[in-house]
């Protein structure tokens, strides 16, 4: 299946997926790839957690960027205090659907079984993914560094048009 997306109100949106709970390192590079997106004039849409999701956010706020957060649960409060809209679902994990369906394409940093769930319902979309350090899965582009991941999924999208 291909995926022929179009633009939301929002603009493009991409999701920025990854765990909850991150090293150092995935912050610093959920942080870099969330200023990215926001210079490209992306909406950023994630779980609307903390860990990959909290930092993604804190960067594309940095440079002015919109942010969507999807939610598990009821609960705006579970909610990372970069977002500009918190969506909650009382969905749980099913949230995941909602995060790639609402996207033009995916960047995948480090995670765990809910990023795969992700990662999978975007492969069944059709939909671009771009991985840092995240599953090794064919298909899956893999690249090393926030620029690298914005750029591909840049390219994905021009030749989407």
């Amino acid at each position: 299946m291909e995926y022929k997306g179009k633009s939301s109100i929002m603009g493009i949106n991409i999701a920025v997926i990854g765990g909850s709970v991150c090293s150092k390192k995935f912050y610093k590079i959920a942080r870099d790839t969330g200023r990215l997106i926001a210079q490209q004039g992306w909406t950023l849409v994630c779980g609307g957690g903390f860990g990959v999701m909290e930092a993604a956010c804190k960067g594309a706020k940095e440079k002015g960027g919109f942010t969507v957060g999807i939610l598990p649960g009821y609960d705006c409060r579970e909610a990372n205090d970069f977002l500009d809209v918190n969506i909650p679902t009382g969905l749980g994990c099913a949230r995941n659907v909602l995060v790639v369906r609402s996207s033009e394409a995916i960047i995948a940093i480090d995670g765990q079984y809910g990023t795969l769930s992700e990662i999978a319902f975007a492969f069944n979309e059709g939909k671009p993914i771009v991985g840092i350090d995240s599953w090794q899965i064919k298909g899956l582009i893999m690249v090393d560094s926030a620029e690298e991941a914005v750029k591909k999924t840049k390219y994905f999208l021009e030749r989407k048009k």
